[in-house]
């Protein structure tokens, strides 16, 4: 039976925030149905422990300036998973926590006992279980070929009875699969509740400072994507990353959205085999392992995911549409860019799409977010309406103005050395990255405006 937590009850609006003393199905403030959470609300700040700060002691705070607090160099520990390392920013930090989410069976937990697995040989590990039991992941472990006499399980849901454990254990990596299978004893709601979510990771964290312990937590998703539980979560860990991948295909991508202490928006390539997730040092080989034969529609962009140059495929195909309002599908762009691009087409290369349904495609589940893929996408577009085929050794990569304009993007040079490394010769870049000195083999096709490049390649 939970205990009634100290102070008076208050229900916190998961959609607009207010606060409220008693439940209801609908929010006064918002309107929102069924989205009142139970929270503490202590007589004031000082009363409750919780609110003192990492130190649990509000008396040692006090106000100083900046130039007195010395900046500390946090050594990183590699994990032996180099594809990770590089999500993470160079490996753990000590009192880190990294929040990972993703759909159901993607290789969350697999992944997480690999690196446990490699840790357990340097460092002190602890693997909290909410949802499978001991001799589900002992199962896992085996079959996977894991070595497992260093690594220790705990399977535990309640906080209260979770931390003093953990602090017996003094792991020095530890993982919680999952944190929506966790509950306070403060709080009466269910696992999984907003407010149960919010309260068992502060305690996680709060912990996770005070002893310096490297933390995962492993986050469930909703059906649009994103993580499951209060947004506020995402602000209260120190990194956020995002398992992707295509059902069916046996590549994942782990994806960096927050991170702070290294780059955002890097990029973990892995296969799922039976052995686990391997690391792919090399993904832009896997996303252009195309056919013999090369079809209309179709172009190599030099896209860039966090420090990371990447060759990807890009496919367009443009059918005659027989509806009012043509179709613009787009799997792995925006939508919105597709449509503003084609305009952009029209207007200064006299080329028209209102009547023709078009479809773009980026190959093996990469999600592109910047506009480097304009040109590339503009060019397989019309690949595919005129039926010509482009070069295999032609890559493309820039950013299409609403004038027509071809603008220059962030690191250049970099793009066209992986491009050579691959054995493309031929580059499409926008005239103001181009290089004073192309790299061996590769010719470079300056282009200024979006007619300039019309015309060469046509």
């Amino acid at each position: 039976m939970a205990r009634k937590a100290a102070g008076k009850p208050a229900f916190d609006c998961s959609a607009c925030g207010g606060r409220f003393p008693k439940w209801s199905g609908q929010c006064p403030g918002c309107g929102g149905w069924n989205t009142l959470e139970e929270i503490i609300a202590p007589e004031a700040p000082g009363e409750n422990p919780r609110f003192a700060g990492y130190a649990g002691d509000a008396g040692r705070n006090r106000v100083q300036p900046l130039s007195e607090v010395k900046p500390e160099s946090r050594g990183r520990t590699p994990t032996g998973i180099g594809e990770l390392d590089r999500v993470l920013g160079g490996g753990l930090v000590a009192g880190s926590v990294v929040l990972i989410g993703g759909d159901p069976g993607i290789g969350k937990s697999t992944l997480l006992i690999q690196t446990l697995a490699r840790l357990s040989d340097r460092l002190s590990t602890l693997y909290i279980s909410g949802e499978e039991s001991p001799e589900q992941i002992s199962l896992r472990a085996h079959r996977l070929g894991l070595p497992a006499d260093d690594l220790r399980l705990l399977p535990e849901t309640c906080v209260e009875r979770i931390l003093p454990l953990t602090r017996q254990a003094a792991p020095d990596v530890m993982v919680v699969d999952s944190v929506q299978t966790l509950y306070t004893e403060l709080l009466q709601s269910a696992p999984g509740a907003v407010a149960q979510v919010r309260e068992a990771t502060a305690q996680l964290v709060r912990y996770a400072k005070q002893t310096g312990t490297a933390v995962f937590l492993v986050g469930h998703v909703t059906k649009d994507g994103s993580l499951a539980g209060p947004r506020v979560l995402e602000h209260m860990v120190d990194a956020v990353l995002y398992f992707e991948g295509e059902p069916g295909s046996q590549f994942r991508l782990i994806r960096t959205i927050k991170n702070r202490f290294g780059a955002v928006n890097e990029l973990g390539v892995f296969a799922m085999t039976d052995r686990g997730l391997r690391e792919v040092s090399n993904p832009s080989a896997i996303f252009l392992s195309r056919g013999q034969e090369q079809a209309p529609g179709s172009i190599v962009l030099v896209t860039r995911e966090g420090s990371r140059p990447l060759l990807v495929e890009v496919q367009a195909l443009v059918d005659e549409s027989h509806l009012a309002n043509p179709r613009r599908v787009t799997l792995g762009l925006e939508q919105n860019r597709l449509s503003m691009l084609l305009a952009v087409l029209h207007r200064h290369g006299g080329i028209a799409m209102f009547d023709q349904d078009v479809y773009v495609n980026v190959v093996g589940g990469v999600r592109i977010t910047e506009t480097a893929a304009d040109l590339a996408v503009l060019l397989a577009v019309l690949s595919s309406l005129r039926n010509l085929t482009m070069a295999r050794d032609l890559v493309a990569f820039g950013e299409v103005g609403l004038a027509g304009e071809i603008r220059p993007v962030p690191n250049g040079q970099e793009r066209l050395r992986e491009a050579a490394k691959h054995g493309f010769r031929r580059a499409v870049v926008p005239r103001a990255n181009a290089p004073r000195k192309p790299p061996a083999g590769l010719e470079v096709i300056a282009v200024e405006r979006l007619s300039d490049a019309l015309d060469a390649l046509l």
